[in-house]
């Protein structure tokens, strides 16, 4: 049974849709990529399902085995415990120290002028050390790097341990290996539990071997649905090829033995 499904769902700015009657599902435990070129639809998607701009059709969560949860009914304080969302810029602007960050996390389950609890604070230094940033929890966030606001956020989301992670291209202010330690730390806590995440990512390599299954947007529509693990790699080529132009993949194994994808950009005929 699917943790998540998306019935129907239209969004827009105004009276343009960008995004077109969409449905897909996403399987407890699963990473869904999200693919596609600039203006397909990726950044309205999760921000309709998140509840941040008005849309036709529903979100189903299933809160439980006895329990499904119709997102769009729930009040913001509730939907914000079950779902979170990881914009591309955090919007914090003010001086505030790293853990206060992480901290706000817990807000949907504080009532008002509540001070986070001694369990709270453990859980959120906890997450800032499985995000490596331990020791820095006690720093201006202002004076961080971007790459590394990321992560403080991305401890904040996973100290608010919800059930469903939005994320839109977390890795764009990434370097190289912190990239990959994002992806792995994803990963790993989308296994545990009944978790999923959906994510919007500007790098089809990190999506090809990090996500279960992609979802490819075209002018707010879905093209293809792709499992990099089982799919032909002539299959994936071509549709991967309508987004990026003619590319090429290959499966190799690093140095330790594990299996990747590679995607090349061919020369246009």
């Amino acid at each position: 049974m699917s943790l998540f499904s998306a019935v129907s769902l239209t969004a827009g700015y105004g009276r343009q849709p960008v995004v077109k009657d969409l449905s897909f599902e996403v399987e407890a435990g699963c990473m869904l990529g999200l693919l596609g070129a600039n203006g397909s639809g990726k950044t309205t998607l999760l921000k309709a399902v998140c509840g941040i701009l008005p849309h036709k059709g529903k979100c189903f969560l299933e809160y439980n085995s006895q329990e499904s949860i119709i997102l769009e009914e729930l009040a913001p304080r509730k939907l914000s415990g079950l779902c979170s969302y990881i914009p591309q810029r955090s919007g914090i602007s003010i001086d505030i120290s790293v853990l206060d960050v992480v901290l706000m996390g817990f807000n949907p389950q504080l009532g008002i002028l509540e001070y986070p609890s001694a369990k709270m604070k453990k859980a959120a230094r906890e997450a800032l050390q499985m995000a490596g940033l331990a020791g820095k929890e006690e720093e201006n966030y202002q004076h961080l790097s971007e790459g590394q606001k990321q992560l403080v956020i991305l401890a904040r989301t996973l100290a608010a341990d919800g059930m469903l992670l939005l994320l839109d291209e977390p890795e764009s202010a990434l370097d190289f290996r912190y990239r990959y330690q994002m992806l792995e730390l994803l990963k790993e806590w989308i296994g545990k539990g009944r978790r999923a995440g959906i994510a919007a990512l500007h790098d089809p390599l990190l999506a090809l071997n990090y996500c279960d299954k992609l979802l490819l947007l075209a002018k707010g529509e879905v093209r293809a649905v792709l499992t990099p693990g089982e799919d032909p790699l002539d299959k994936m080529e071509k549709e991967l090829s309508e987004i990026y132009g003619a590319v090429s993949l290959q499966r190799c194994r690093d140095r330790s033995g594990c299996e990747r994808l590679v995607m090349l950009k061919e020369a246009e005929k």
